[in-house]
């Protein structure tokens, strides 16, 4: 049995500094004057003193090098002990929800799936409201590190072709994440006050346009009504979808381009090959909806850059209800969000590196059939892809579509419909948001399952949102006895 010392002492720290930050929406409740603060103030104290407590209790391991097992599990274990504190002020506050329906709520947002439970949001505390943005936006920064850090330093997923791009993480991981976080912290925050200032001049009040800007630059799609982003249809609709892609491109390429080169990111072919997809699948609709459904064309564009986006890159927002375009765009969007964005940003799903990694395998294995004594080796950004790459990437694929298909048959055996079923199971394997159909489609929401189900998608969110195998490798007899 190895040391949990070093992850509960990391653990402990992070849910320490989640009861710290509660204070935000205890002030907007206190400023509000509804009475709510108390609700905040009971949630810090338990979150920090808890966190604070499970710190000093492993903090004799400190400055001890993390092993791989250790990894896995502290990556696994902050997901999924987060929400458990995050979900407090649900419990405690205006909602009184559920453990079941709390916690679904808060894995949905440090995951940012954007999949909500709560209906009226209109009237509920502007305290709980902001807890939920603030969630996402934490998950979001959060999710940033993960991918750069330690997913190519476990090998997850094909992660390890980026492992030189990741500031060379070296040998010890937590500094380096440290360093890591502060650059790229920066640019998030800078990247997110943008965001508000845009929001305001599109029309938006102060607090929609904050609360907006979070769960935009997360990519997670909480919004302060229950009509979504259809409460500011108009020019915020063309601002969200700037900044979405914005978030959805590698922050490595930030970095680079603060310290002075734009050339990684202009030449990167991951964010070509993401532009070009949006961009077809964006004309494709819209000239659907102009000549197939005789739409006004200014509006049918505007929707279709704003929802194609808002799925294609997990952020979950929606504008209409796109359900009512017939059926190809609901084919389309299905698909869509099984697309993702770009690796090392806060996009979800399975991201368009491995796709395109797919496609040069098949490629190469076309040539080989037809010229067998060819050499042909798949290629990724002009490089040539490794076996460990390859059979990393080729693994993801298969566990991601054999979640789909067993969570699926999961959801429907606790009575669910096939289209809610497969529409839940590929919301919360890819972190999308909303599903298909009348109960969780763009128009409704989750809170009518049953717990079990509710259970199932918060486990499907956290394996999701961490490339599948990080979780998975957990419930392996082999990986606790290493």
């Amino acid at each position: 049995m190895f040391d949990l010392r070093p992850v509960g002492y990391v653990i402990g720290l992070l849910v320490a500094a989640l009861g710290a930050t509660m204070v935000f929406p205890l002030l907007t409740d206190l400023v509000d004057g509804n009475g709510q603060w108390p609700v905040f103030l009971e949630s810090a104290a338990i979150t920090a003193v808890t966190g604070g407590l499970l710190a000093l209790a492993c903090a004799n391991s400190v400055g001890e090098r993390l092993s791989v097992q250790q990894l896995f599990l502290l990556a696994a274990g902050v997901w999924a002990v987060l929400p458990v504190f995050g979900a407090i002020p649900f419990m405690l506050g205006a909602t009184q929800s559920s453990f079941a329906d709390a916690y679904f709520e808060a894995m949905s947002g440090l995951t940012t799936t954007g999949s909500t439970v709560l209906s009226g949001l209109d009237d509920l505390p502007r305290g709980l409201l902001f807890w939920r943005s603030m969630l996402q936006w934490f998950g979001g920064i959060g999710i940033i590190i993960v991918a750069m850090v330690f997913l190519p330093e476990l090998r997850v997923g094909g992660m390890q072709i980026f492992r030189s791009e990741a500031f060379e993480t070296g040998e010890k991981v937590l500094p380096r994440a440290a360093e890591i976080a502060a650059r790229i912290s920066g640019i998030y925050i800078g990247l997110t006050f943008a965001n508000v200032i845009a929001y305001l001049m599109a029309g938006m009040s102060g607090f929609d346009a904050v609360n907006h800007a979070m769960t935009t630059m997360s990519t997670g799609g909480f919004s302060t009504y229950d009509a979504s982003f259809g409460t500011f249809q108009g020019p915020a609709e063309y601002v969200a979808a700037v900044f979405m892609v914005l978030a959805s491109l590698p922050f490595v390429r930030y970095v680079q381009f603060v310290t002075g080169t734009a050339k990684p990111l202009l030449r990167d072919t991951q964010v070509h090959a993401f532009i070009a997809t949006m961009s077809v699948l964006i004309l494709l609709l819209t000239l659907y909806r102009i000549f197939i459904n005789l739409d006004h064309p200014e509006s049918s564009f505007r929707e279709a850059v704003f929802n194609v986006t808002s799925i294609m890159t997990g952020t979950g927002f929606a504008s209409v209800d796109y359900q009512l375009w017939g059926g190809f765009p609901v084919v389309v969007f299905f698909f869509l969000g099984l697309i993702g964005g770009c690796a090392g940003s806060t996009c979800c799903s399975v991201k368009i590196f491995r796709y395109q990694i797919l496609l040069s395998a098949i490629r190469s294995q076309i040539r080989r059939i037809h010229s067998p004594h060819a050499v042909a080796r798949p290629h990724y950004d002009g490089r040539p892809v490794g076996e460990e790459v390859l059979s990393s990437v080729m693994v993801f694929f298969v566990a991601f579509i054999l979640t789909l298909g067993i969570v699926t048959v999961l959801l429907s055996m606790t009575g669910l419909d096939f289209v809610t079923s497969v529409s839940g199971a590929a919301t919360a394997v890819a972190n999308i948001g909303p599903g298909l159909g009348d109960v969780i489609g763009p128009s409704g929401n989750f809170s009518s399952l049953s717990d079990t189900a509710k259970w199932i998608l918060s486990f499907t969110m956290l394996a999701g949102r961490l490339e599948l195998m990080v979780v998975f490798v957990l419930f392996t007899p082999r990986f606790w006895r290493a």
